[in-house]
């Protein structure tokens, strides 16, 4: 499947009662979420990273929720472009792993707002990334019930297998199997078309959690971020993934800084034809930081501020 997000987001129907709902072209802070209906009640996967974005997701699943009200709110994981909307999905019940849950805490909404408005080159660096999205107004509401490893969950007479597959991008990510429709929706597990990024790795969790998932009976995968897609996506993916994990420990073996490792991987990636085209890639520089940590437990990384302005200079942003 190759179906498109529409930069002011759309609902897709999927088919078996599973809706996927894609904004943007995928980058940064634009999510996807998605709707598993069953009979008198659905359940809901992941919030948008804004009340005004989330607002017209669930304004665009009214017809569908008026039958089927959300009963279950799932968040894949702790990154505010998945949990940021939870305030606006009253009376459901939000469900995650223990690891996203206490992962939630740590970036508040106030804290991106005010990087936002910031002065100077700090300001412009996060508005880079997050300028379009208004943080103002959010209080995020927590999971009121958490698991480890797996939980069935029922949905209206339909069962939905959630199954902890972090610590990869974030600490506690999940990936959430629609068994009776062959559909997975995988969180930010799957980036279509643009770099992964792996705040918390390793690297080597992540591809396992791609082969996972190649080897479920599933024909139609949802990603996090980007187009609907199948195993072939999953397939990108991973190899990716493979590809830096492997270099980067060769970088490191030879003693070469992170960062310069960062920036010969990078090269090296866009000289290959199966990752050529991918957006983002300035992600590279965190995760070369995070292979690095998993090789040695006490490499120390760059602040997070640090890590934007690689990110950003790798892009080719000018502050001014």
């Amino acid at each position: 499947m190759t179906q498109q997000p529409n930069d002011a987001g759309h609902l897709f129907e999927l088919g078996d009662a599973c809706f996927a709902y894609l904004q943007g072209k995928g980058s940064w802070g634009w999510s996807n979420a998605g709707l598993v209906v069953g009979d008198g009640a659905s359940l809901l996967v992941d919030t948008l990273f804004d009340l005004h974005l989330t607002e017209a997701m669930l304004q665009s699943m009214s017809s569908l929720t008026a039958v089927a009200p959300i009963a279950t709110l799932l968040n894949t994981h702790a990154n505010g472009d998945h949990c940021y909307g939870n305030q606006l999905v009253a009376g459901a019940e939000i469900v995650s792993s223990l690891a996203t849950a206490t992962e939630m805490t740590e970036v508040p909404p106030a804290m991106l707002h005010a990087l936002n408005q910031a002065p100077g080159e700090l300001g412009a660096l996060f508005r880079y990334f997050f300028g379009e999205f208004d943080f103002d107004g959010i209080d995020v509401r927590l999971p009121t019930r958490t698991f480890e490893g797996r939980l069935e969950v029922e949905v209206g007479g339909r069962v939905v297998e959630l199954i902890e597959v972090g610590p990869a991008h974030t600490r506690g990510d999940t990936i959430a199997v629609v068994p009776d429709a062959k559909t997975v929706y995988t969180g930010d597990i799957l980036f279509i078309g643009g770099t992964p990024i792996v705040w918390a790795g390793p690297l080597s969790n992540w591809v396992a959690a791609c082969d996972l998932l190649l080897g479920m009976d599933v024909d139609t995968v949802v990603p996090g971020h980007g187009p609907i897609t199948d195993k072939a996506g999953v397939v990108g993916v991973r190899d990716y993934l493979a590809f830096v994990d492997s270099s980067a420990a060769q970088h490191h073996a030879a003693g070469d800084d992170a960062w310069e490792a960062a920036r010969d991987i990078a090269r090296e990636v866009g000289a290959r034809d199966e990752f050529r085209g991918l957006s983002e890639m300035g992600r590279i520089t965190v995760n070369v930081d995070t292979a690095y940590r998993s090789l040695d437990p006490s490499y120390v990384a760059p602040d997070v501020v640090e890590q934007f302005r690689r990110m950003a200079a790798l892009e080719g942003f000018q502050f001014n």
